[in-house]
């Protein structure tokens, strides 16, 4: 069964520009591990995002994403903007770019959903500090890797570890579409295989119903890459919500992390 129902749904466009739908399985043959194998095999961008509690403890949820609709990476005041096979090179400052791509977007709240159900997953680098302070620059320059790279992603997995379930989310852009085709096309792309897993999530060659991910991004390094390869990075995953540089509106949660490709919630 999906939520919301579509009179449900138009309720919500009315105020949103973003609307989740979701799909709900029994977490009983998969996990994030195994799921993660079967998303990233042959992906060029791909994320598992732990969500962790205090340091020790496991958290509820953990999220899984393939293809996302934007890569957005910047060094120093170059920044990138990848958007299928379209690519856009601009200078500018990237917090304040990322905080109007979050601004531009309002999502509905479900009961019961995920903290997370589009939105931003990368990393910034400790360098990225000096967009906001000025610091000497003596370290040498020996990783070939942006200052700081962010998927966005609007279909996921998120698993509920204390429900054990799995919610299949596909959130629709009422602001692009009308809401009768958006509701349309994350529905379509929720409908579920034998094996009680999304189309979008598990096939080897995806095919997600949305206008923004039917072609595949073009060749870049992907933040898991780029995290494997860097000893001093930030992990950054953030919603869709109003923010700022100040953090006035939201704060995220940021972990340090050491030679890992695992993101930290």
């Amino acid at each position: 069964m999906l939520r919301p129902d579509r009179k449900e749904f138009d309720r919500l466009a009315q105020s949103a520009t973003l609307v989740p739908v979701v799909q709900t399985v029994t977490a009983d043959l998969q996990t994030p591990v195994s799921a993660f194998l079967s998303l990233a095999d042959g992906e060029k961008h791909a994320f598992l995002l732990e969500s962790v509690e205090g340091g020790e403890k496991v958290g509820r949820y953990t999220f899984l994403g393939i293809r996302p609709y934007m890569v957005v990476s910047a060094t120093d005041d170059h920044l990138v903007v990848d958007r299928g096979r379209k690519r856009e090179r601009r200078q500018g400052d990237i917090f304040d770019f990322t905080a109007r791509l979050l601004k531009d977007h309002q999502p509905a709240k479900l009961p019961d959903l995920p903290p997370f159900t589009c939105g931003a997953v990368g990393f910034f680098s400790y360098d990225a500090v000096r967009r906001i302070e000025k610091i000497p620059a003596t370290a040498k320059i020996d990783l070939k890797i942006p200052h700081c790279m962010l998927m966005f992603f609007d279909r996921l997995l998120a698993f509920d570890h204390v429900r054990k379930q799995i919610y299949i989310i596909a959130t629709a852009n009422v602001r692009d579409e009308k809401a009768p085709q958006a509701y349309a096309l994350s529905a379509t792309s929720l409908c579920l295989r034998r094996d009680s897993m999304p189309a979008f999530a598990l096939q080897r060659r995806v095919q997600i119903a949305s206008p923004s991910n039917l072609s595949r991004l073009p060749a870049a390094r992907t933040s898991s890459t780029a995290l494997k390869k860097s000893k001093n990075t930030f992990a950054l995953a953030t919603p869709f919500r109003s923010s700022s540089r100040s953090g006035t509106n939201s704060s995220p949660a940021w972990r340090p992390l050491r030679s890992t490709a695992l993101c930290a919630w």
